[in-house]
């Protein structure tokens, strides 16, 4: 080799080793879910506590929460690079009391499905419902691949059945510690406690830094199935440069720790002890398979038959058996039809209606309305949960109607029957020393969880700059220099009432209402449409406002007021229906708030004869 090709061949190997290396290989149909040996790789930033010689612009990075922010539910995050988009869980809430008819409440996924052809998949933190329950009617108009651990693909399985969409969408199980590539993004599963197994935060690595979301978790160093968080990787994140961290702020408002649930396990010993000679009847989460396995555990111990009560229970006990979640004796779960051939004290019951749900099995049994359970002084009774904000009352209301069958019942208040599946305020802090974030967005809670999740972070250092409590809708833009809300897009709620999706919205809502409220009068008009002649009526009909029989008096005045407007409308207004309505709206409405007080639904119908 001459002089001049040793220079040729330097200068080359010069350009090589200064080339930068990409990690991500963009595929736009496939999705590589094998583990990297090697981390993706991160972008070196400066402390917090020291500022950045030379500012470095990235490929930005937008984080959109659908749902899950001031609200407690429907938890829903896009995140978008260049053209590629992921979601992260899809889940649902359960209607307010000023939600009359509606079954469940869904995210808004009209910016999904403007901009499906950059979405590249789903990835699911675990298989509660306000994490999986809005999959389905997501699935119906975007069919992407979804990613999950096993048990949570489990029950996505059970959901899309129930949807028809059994077979027709790509599930694919992802272990913890697993990075699945999404165009320029990838996505580490990490695996979290919560009170549901394979519960797994995520690391999105993105070419502007990365972003870690919690999930749902807690920090529990004794966890039922042995697999504690993974404390260690959340650290080695967080010693590498984590851009912003996103965590569960559900009780954020809580001081100390939560507690392992293996307490849980100890109360039920002591209280099986409490209940012998009584048959036991237990209500919980129907996901918390952990407790219900503690449940199993003492019925074994104790000499006693399991029947499972409630649509839910069964369908995720079923599952978790079948994937060997639940390790059931043969034999000791018994058929709810052969229940009656033991005697009640060798009898547990697991069911539904830890929340006074008005359909829920306990519920039916309080309000002795169930087929197969009668409540008697001989049951004894252990409510295994905490009522979720706004179900004080009916939880309330199935305990004292428990109570007047004369069972003995045991609630949170007075025994650790139930531990909550969220980290408190020493975790939080405890998660956000561990991954250093520069930026930090509380997550999952009401506004005041949020806020106080934030002033967490400002005790641990983080500027108050860097914190950002956003809203559902709002883009949140970085470049890994600097992160803000740059712009909204659509977001809020869908309501699903029965087989309708969407089709109950404010203004039905608002008739619903006034109906619950002042009940409804009918007006019933014949007219003869060529002589314009009044034939039939005027007829009232009244439902949900006064009792007919009651108030002939009120009823008699009102045909008449009724009869009066109509002889006091000309040709021209007999002609034209909707002033003739109108007429007779407005008369019998004053008139009806006059004497009552009250503003019911006013419905004129004119037949034509």
């Amino acid at each position: 080799m001459n002089e001049k090709e040793k220079k040729s061949k330097m200068r080359s190997d010069s350009l090589s080793n200064s080339a930068p290396k990409r990690y991500y290989k963009r595929k736009s149909t496939q999705f590589d879910t094998n583990v990297k040996n090697e981390d993706p790789p991160t972008v070196s930033r400066t402390s917090r506590s020291q500022k950045p010689t030379k500012e470095v612009r990235r490929t930005p990075v937008r984080i959109i929460p659908l749902g899950g922010l001031n609200e407690i539910g429907k938890n829903m995050t896009v995140f978008e690079c260049s053209n590629d988009m992921f979601i992260l869980d899809c889940g649902l809430a359960f209607p307010d009391a000023d939600m009359p008819g509606v079954d469940i409440v869904i995210p808004d996924f009209t910016y999904v499905e403007r901009n499906r052809d950059k979405l590249r998949g789903i990835v699911i933190t675990h298989g509660h419902e306000d994490h999986i329950g809005g999959l389905a009617y997501l699935l119906k108009k975007v069919n992407v691949p979804v990613y999950a651990t096993r048990l949570t693909i489990g029950l996505i399985e059970g959901k899309l059945k129930e949807q028809g969409l059994s077979g027709k969408v790509t599930l694919n199980v992802v272990e913890p510690k697993k990075t699945v590539k999404m165009g320029c993004m990838a996505v580490e599963f990490i695996k979290v406690n919560h009170s549901i197994p394979d519960s797994v935060g995520m690391a999105i690595h993105t070419p502007a830094g990365i972003i870690v979301h919690t999930g749902d978790f807690k920090v529990d160093y004794s966890p039922i199935d042995g697999k504690i968080i993974d404390l260690a990787r959340f650290g080695e994140l967080g010693s590498r440069g984590v851009l912003a961290l996103m965590a569960d702020s559900t009780n954020a408002e809580r001081p100390g720790y939560t507690h392992s649930e293996r307490t849980v396990g100890e109360s039920f010993d002591r209280l099986f002890k409490m209940g012998e000679g009584k048959r036991i009847i237990i209500a919980t989460f129907s996901s918390n398979i952990h407790r219900v396995q503690q449940i199993i555990n003492c019925a074994v111990r104790y000499g006693r038959k399991v029947a499972v009560f409630g649509r839910s229970m069964i369908n995720v006990i079923n599952t978790a058996i079948e994937l060997g979640y639940l390790e059931v004796p043969d034999g000791l779960i018994i058929d709810i039809e052969t229940m009656n051939r033991y005697e009640s004290e060798r009898i547990v019951l697991i069911t539904t209606g830890s929340q006074g749900e008005p359909m829920s099995a306990l519920t039916r049994m309080a309000m002795n309305d169930h087929k197969k359970v009668n409540i008697t002084p001989m049951d004894f009774i252990i409510i295994s949960a905490t009522p979720i904000p706004g179900n004080e009352k009916f939880v309330t209301r199935v305990v004292n109607e428990l109570m007047k069958s004369g069972a003995e019942v045991v609630y949170e208040a007075m025994y650790e029957v139930h531990v909550s599946g969220h980290a408190c305020q020493e975790e939080l802090k405890l998660m956000l020393a561990l991954t250093k974030p520069s930026f930090f967005i509380p997550v999952h809670g009401e506004y005041k969880h949020l806020k106080k999740h934030a002033g967490l972070a400002l005790q641990m250092g983080i500027p108050k700059e860097n914190v950002i409590i956003a809203e559902i809708g709002n883009v949140i833009e970085t470049d890994g220099s600097r992160m803000s809300i740059v712009s909204q897009v659509p977001a809020g709620r869908v309501l699903v009432d029965g087989l309708g999706v969407g089709d109950v919205g404010s203004i039905v809502l608002r008739d619903r209402k006034h109906l619950a409220q002042d009940g409804l009068i009918i007006i019933v008009i014949g007219i003869e449409r060529s002589t314009n002649e009044i034939v039939a009526g005027p007829d009232i009909i009244s439902r949900g406002f006064v009792y007919v029989r009651e108030s002939e008096e009120l009823m008699v005045e009102a045909k008449l007021l009724l009869n009066g407007t109509l002889a006091s409308c000309s040709a021209a207004e007999l002609r034209e229906w909707n002033t003739l309505k109108g007429k007779l709206r407005d008369a019998l409405s004053d008139y009806i708030y006059q004497k009552t007080k009250r503003s019911p639904m006013i419905l004129p119908i004119i037949m034509e004869t």
